[in-house]
């Protein structure tokens, strides 16, 4: 799938130009790859509701991330990367006037003047709930990805679950710390058809 031409600078859908400008250049970048590992690691063995908090950590960070760079916005999510029209958006510098009048405050086809940024804080993010249709409202900003991968870490390390998963790069496998039980037996094949 690719985004339709009458709509090149956004689309709510992700397309060939998503995953190629947005998460493939990205996951190069040592840090990016180790945060994005983190959240998808905490996700084994945790709850609904806390799968639902790591979801919304991911989307304000893998799919809509902003970190600093050289005293500026930078984006590092992929849907930023690859929409030119939000990327515009979110990174645009305005004055701290500019910014406390238009923040809220929405423009003739619905959309908002100005987003909030948030610094990256894994908790305040989970519980952010977002738009998938527009451009976002709101966005956190993380110091650089370290700071947004060792934040995610800390946070993930807190999330309560029946065991911690590991990831080994050499043997490219996956160590659970404990034995883990099925609570039910193994499920059954559904018929074909």
């Amino acid at each position: 799938y690719i985004r339709h031409p009458s709509k090149p600078l956004y689309t709510p859908e992700p397309d060939v130009c998503h995953e190629l400008l947005g998460h493939v250049p990205m996951f190069a970048d040592r840090d990016f790859a180790d945060f994005s590992q983190e959240i998808g690691l905490a996700s084994l063995g945790a709850s609904d509701e806390d799968i639902l908090k790591l979801a919304r950590c991911y989307w304000h960070s893998v799919e809509f991330g902003l970190c600093r760079e050289g005293g500026k916005n930078k984006a590092y999510g992929a849907g930023l990367l690859s929409s030119f029209g939000e990327l515009e958006y979110s990174c645009k510098e305005r004055t701290e006037i500019e910014i406390h009048e238009q923040v809220g405050k929405i423009d003739g086809d619905g959309m908002p003047l100005c987003p909030e940024i948030k610094p990256w804080d894994p908790a305040v993010a989970a519980m952010q709930d977002f738009p998938i249709t527009t451009y976002q409202p709101v966005y956190f900003l993380a110091e650089s990805l370290q700071d947004a991968k060792l934040k995610m870490r800390r946070y993930c390390e807190m999330l309560p679950r029946p065991f911690f998963a590991l990831y080994n790069a050499q043997t490219e496998t996956v160590h659970i710390d404990r034995p883990v039980r099925r609570s039910m037996g193994v499920p059954e094949a559904s018929p074909a058809g």
